[in-house]
């Protein structure tokens, strides 16, 4: 990565401009008029004053090579070693078809619920540091779509691809939860989470959601559950053959007692997010239940790169001097 020591030495950028208006205003060229001049104006050019304009731009380039090269400019590596253990996270999300209900509004138009969704998780990610986090996506089947990792990038790019169906129409809850389970007994930690999505009723798998509840609290799992979605119908994009697309309203429910039993049950919270605006204020109050003081070392390796700027700008200031005083001897 390129980074520079002394960044404040960029300001002096700012004096280049006045330098050039001072000259400019200094060294008007002398007009005359006269008619006796008006045949020289068909006189071709010679290539060196076709040049001529371009020997201010010589000194310039040097002194901007110079203060480039004054701000220190590094090349290297940083590295980061965590030191403490963090928290592991397992985001389970629902990807059942009715996660295509168009409830939420984003930056004034309409989108559907796992957009809005994917764009708060992505600054739920964004904001942790040392923590493991995993991905299941569920809907009539459960899986994982990624183990736990501290590769933010690689989560976030993963989370961006996900499609409504993918799993399934129906919901398995108590299923998602097993797999979230499974994946966060690979890897030992303090404190282990599971935030579950859904927006819908379980109706599907071979688990049931309160069976999954009482196997995470034994472990030691907690549980924070989240019903998205407004109450009542929402408005679906439909394809039909006859008509073209047309929105049509459907009745959506959650089963909200089950979710808070299961979140009460481990020790967590259960959330409702009808909007984006509490969308996203549901994951920043889980963030700021969920944090662990994390420890870390920086190595940094880097290299002196100036000199590289600073032998052309060397070898243009002379040519500048020697054009100005030779070939381009201005005459007062």
């Amino acid at each position: 990565m390129l980074r520079f020591a002394s960044p404040w030495c960029f300001l002096l950028l700012l004096l280049i401009p006045l330098l050039a208006g001072y000259r400019h205003r200094r060294h008007r060229p002398p007009t005359m008029a006269s008619s006796a001049l008006f045949p020289l104006a068909r006189v071709p050019m010679s290539t060196a004053l076709r040049l001529r304009p371009l020997v201010p731009a010589i000194k310039y380039a040097a002194l901007v090579l110079m203060i480039v090269a004054l701000a220190r400019p590094q090349w290297g590596t940083e590295r980061t070693e965590v030191l403490t253990e963090g928290i592991n996270i397992v985001l389970a999300l629902d990807l059942s078809e009715s996660m295509a209900a168009l409830d939420f509004k984003k930056q004034g138009r309409m989108v559907n619920r796992l957009e809005a969704v994917k764009g708060v998780v992505q600054e739920f990610v964004a904001g942790r540091s040392g923590d493991r986090i995993g991905m299941v996506v569920f809907g009539t089947h459960a899986y994982t779509q990624l183990p736990l990792t501290r590769d933010y990038n690689t989560l976030v790019s993963i989370l961006d691809r996900l499609t409504i169906g993918a799993a399934g129409e129906r919901t398995a809850i108590g299923d998602a939860i097993g797999i979230s389970l499974k994946r966060l007994s690979d890897i030992k930690s303090k404190s282990n989470i599971i935030i579950l999505l859904t927006d819908g009723q379980s109706n599907a798998g071979e688990l049931s959601p309160e069976t999954a509840g009482e196997i995470a609290r034994e472990k030691g799992v907690k549980i924070y559950t989240i019903g998205v979605g407004t109450r009542g119908k929402a408005p679906f994009l439909v394809k039909d053959p006859l008509f073209g697309e047309r929105y049509v309203y459907q009745r959506v429910s959650i089963d909200e007692d089950t979710l808070k039993a299961v979140a009460e049950k481990t020790g967590g919270l259960y959330f409702r997010a009808e909007n984006l605006a509490g969308l996203q204020e549901v994951y920043a109050t889980i963030d700021k239940l969920e944090k662990t003081e994390v420890k870390v070392d920086i190595f940094a390796d880097y290299s002196e790169i100036y000199p590289w700027l600073l032998v052309p700008a060397i070898l243009l200031l002379p040519l500048y001097i020697v054009l100005r005083n030779t070939r381009y001897l201005v005459v007062p």
